[in-house]
């Protein structure tokens, strides 16, 4: 699974001329599932990202976690975005292609357990529409802009 994260002082998603999500100081994170992922990449990457030390501590250094603004008295928000285009392969010409990407009825599937997993895990948790025309707007706070990738398991038996 890919992840693309922003550092964020707030982000929201508009479908349809309504907003559908939206959060605060906290990270925007648009997910992608690859063909061959499961729930571990899923699982792996929720972990990697809540737990990832983006956020400035009281001196000014990235030493916090999304968790870790929690025990500061401000819960950090997450709003999670589906993002096919995050496994495009642009090394064949000038169309891209999205052949990596996990097949709609699996991505929608992995998408809503990685939501319902990150809703488990973390109190503030937002997010767009699977497959929709979204309109994502954000300010990045940094800007901080960090990708991310858990190989498919594929990937990882052969290692």
């Amino acid at each position: 699974m890919h992840a693309l994260m922003q550092r964020v002082t707030r982000a929201s998603v508009v479908v349809g001329g309504s907003v559908v999500g939206q959060i605060e100081r906290g990270l925007l994170a648009l997910v992608c599932a690859e063909r061959g992922d499961t729930e571990v990449q899923a699982d792996k990457l929720l972990a990697k990202m809540l737990k990832l030390r983006i956020f400035s501590d009281t001196q000014g250094k990235m030493n916090l976690s999304l968790q870790d603004m929690d025990g500061r008295g401000a819960v950090g928000g997450l709003l999670v975005v589906s993002q096919f285009t995050l496994a495009a392969d642009t090394s064949g010409g000038n169309r891209p292609s999205f052949t990596a990407a996990a097949a709609p009825n699996e991505g929608r599937r992995l998408y809503d357990y990685f939501v319902a997993q990150a809703r488990i895990a973390h109190p503030v948790v937002e997010t767009g529409v699977f497959a929709a025309d979204m309109l994502v707007e954000l300010v990045n706070d940094g800007p901080v802009t960090i990708p991310m990738r858990v190989p498919p398991v594929v990937d990882l038996l052969s290692k």
